[in-house]
């Protein structure tokens, strides 16, 4: 892997290069897990146009959730405690001759801006923008590898809480048992917060679990995601819980999961980004839906479990292939509840079988 790590480098290299700035410092950490094979937690990532550092307030551990630093890099640790690796790279640059560093503006506080400028008043700051994220958004094998174990993992997890005795337990429980089994599993941890939402719960897209128990009837709307060597996944079901579904909950599952299949089918190389959106958002919308609707269909997953591409009305841009992105409509009804489906696909060409789906969890409407 290191000379996976070494091209990534050397292609932003290039593009600073190109805007005139010979060493950049990259502070978002999965930026720096990105470009150095691991993040230690507060590790920036100097580029410069000899050597490239990692500087660390304290030395990697070598645990997996960190990554596993490329031994092509050159490894400091700040020898002052409490300092700022921010800091410190501004003034090795500087020691180094670099006229202008490119800095992640959108990553640094103003205070840390700051404080750089006061140790190296004569480096240029310029603003290296979304440069690293730009890169991330194509995935390698290897990296679609590590995604594709998260998924299993997240399968896994959600398969065995099917198969056990829902009612009566409380929002909370089930998902602090997701977020255990996933770990059993073998993932890091969980790749965000685990929902659990029920009854008039259900369907929200950002619903924190609470102490309501499931009871029979509900819609049980479930999302999570396995967090495994630092790239994530996520997965979202609906079930209705004890006993066979309503009619509207019935024509509501068929309605969502339409659009989600609607959507996954539009996930081919070359399609717009608000395209993906509109083959989803265009069957809920006829059919009534536009108030309760997410704001997008879609997102980009990684490093991080939110990140572009973003499959939404205004988004602009298209799909390349090898691109990971979950398809997700729902669509809530106050006070009765709802239903989002959700999976991740990576973006693959017609001649190589299309959208390669990573979640296989059935997506039939199961009363369990």
């Amino acid at each position: 892997m290191s000379e996976v790590y070494a091209v990534r480098r050397g292609l932003l290299r290039d593009r600073c290069a190109a805007v005139g700035s010979a060493a950049a410092l990259v502070s978002r950490p999965a930026n720096v897990h990105y470009l150095a094979g691991g993040a230690p937690p507060g590790a920036v990532l100097l580029l410069g146009p000899d050597e490239d550092v990692l500087l660390c307030p304290r030395p990697p551990t070598g645990d997996l959730a960190e990554g596993r630093t490329d031994e092509r890099l050159r490894v400091d640790r700040l020898s002052v405690t409490g300092g700022d690796p921010v800091v410190a790279a501004a003034d090795l640059a500087a020691s180094h001759g670099a006229e202008s560093l490119a800095v992640e503006e959108h990553d640094l506080t103003v205070a840390r801006h700051r404080a750089m400028g006061a140790v190296a008043p004569k480096l240029r700051l310029a603003d290296l923008g979304v440069t690293v994220e730009q890169l991330r958004i194509v995935k390698d094998e290897e990296e679609i590898g590590c995604l594709r174990i998260a998924a299993e993992i997240t399968d896994q997890a959600l398969g065995e809480l099917l198969e056990s005795i829902l009612v009566g337990r409380t929002e909370r429980h089930l998902a602090l048992e997701l977020e255990r089994r996933l770990v059993d599993h073998g993932a890091d941890g969980p790749a965000f917060a685990t929902s659990v939402a029920t009854g008039p719960n259900s369907g929200r897209g950002r619903h924190r679990p609470s102490d309501r128990r499931v009871e029979e009837g509900d819609f049980l709307s479930v999302r999570l995601g396995a967090n495994y060597r630092g790239y994530r996944c996520e997965i979202g079901r609906t079930f209705v819980i004890g006993t066979a579904p309503a009619d509207w909950q019935i024509e509501l599952y068929d309605l969502v999961f339409a659009a989600q299949r609607a959507g996954r089918e539009a996930l081919v190389p070359g399609a717009a980004y608000r395209d993906v959106d509109r083959a989803a958002r265009q069957l809920l919308d006829s059919a009534g839906h536009s108030e309760g609707l997410t704001p997008r269909t879609g997102h980009g997953v990684g490093l991080e479990i939110d990140e572009d591409p973003q499959l939404a009305p205004d988004a602009m841009g298209k799909l390349d292939a090898c691109v990971p992105v979950t398809v997700e409509p729902g669509v809530h009804l106050p006070g009765r509840g709802g239903v989002r489906i959700d999976d991740t696909l990576v973006v693959r060409p017609e001649a190589d079988g299309g959208p390669e789906l990573l979640t296989i969890t059935t997506k039939e409407l199961l009363a369990l």
